[in-house]
């Protein structure tokens, strides 16, 4: 288990790389397109939590580039890795705990 929770921006990010390889851009666009534009990362605020994610182990860069006929070679691609797929599983586990927490004591309404 994780010692402490992941940053709202990584697990978007993380969820962004969950489903398929993406470059920074693509990471951006996914993560404003998912949250209806609620969520905007900058590049910096991107790329410095790509670098922690990198040394964290959590994604990797991919060697191989998904179409480099139709690719900028300057664009690099990242993947979820295993233990990125475990750190995002048990942060959305902590935080369905806590919408339960929150659902018990009345601040959130109560499934019907």
């Amino acid at each position: 288990m994780r010692a402490s929770a992941l940053s709202h921006d990584t697990l978007h990010i993380l969820i962004a790389v969950a489903d398929r390889e993406r470059h920074g851009y693509a990471i951006l666009q996914d993560v404003r397109q998912r949250t209806s534009g609620q969520v905007t990362l900058s590049p910096s605020t991107l790329y410095s939590a790509i670098k922690r994610l990198l040394q964290d182990a959590l994604i990797e860069e991919l060697d191989e580039r998904p179409d480099p006929e139709h690719d900028d070679e300057r664009r690099r691609y990242y993947r979820i890795t295993k233990a990125g797929r475990l750190a995002v599983t048990e942060e959305l586990g902590r935080l369905q705990r806590l919408i339960a927490d929150a659902r018990t004591t009345g601040l959130l309404p109560k499934r019907a």
